[in-house]
């Protein structure tokens, strides 16, 4: 069982009041290092991360130059399975046009 010593110690007295101050746990904050990011268009650079091991490189699959969103393309909709056209089947005469 802890003690109330366990979590807290005493920063300093206000008047006759203490003033207790929370304990950080030990070990509990992730292992930063330097990895490198490779873009799509091959760039790459350094920066900090909890990701992999020390002088790792992240490839990544879409970034802020490929992706639509960013770059203002068209998003294409891919049909999964005839989703997408089974629903254009059930609900394609659907209009919010008054006739």
């Amino acid at each position: 069982m802890r003690r109330f010593a366990d979590y807290y110690t005493l920063r300093a007295l206000v008047g006759n009041q203490p003033v207790l101050e929370q304990k950080m746990k030990k070990d509990t904050h992730p292992d930063y290092h330097m990895i490198k990011v490779q873009m799509t268009d091959g760039t790459v650079f350094e920066t900090r991360s909890t990701w992999g091991e020390e002088g790792g490189t992240l490839q990544l699959d879409i970034d802020p130059t490929s992706h639509p969103a960013w770059t203002g393309g068209n998003q294409r909709l891919l049909d999964a399975g005839g989703q997408v056209a089974r629903f254009n089947k059930r609900f394609g005469g659907l209009s919010l046009k008054k006739n």
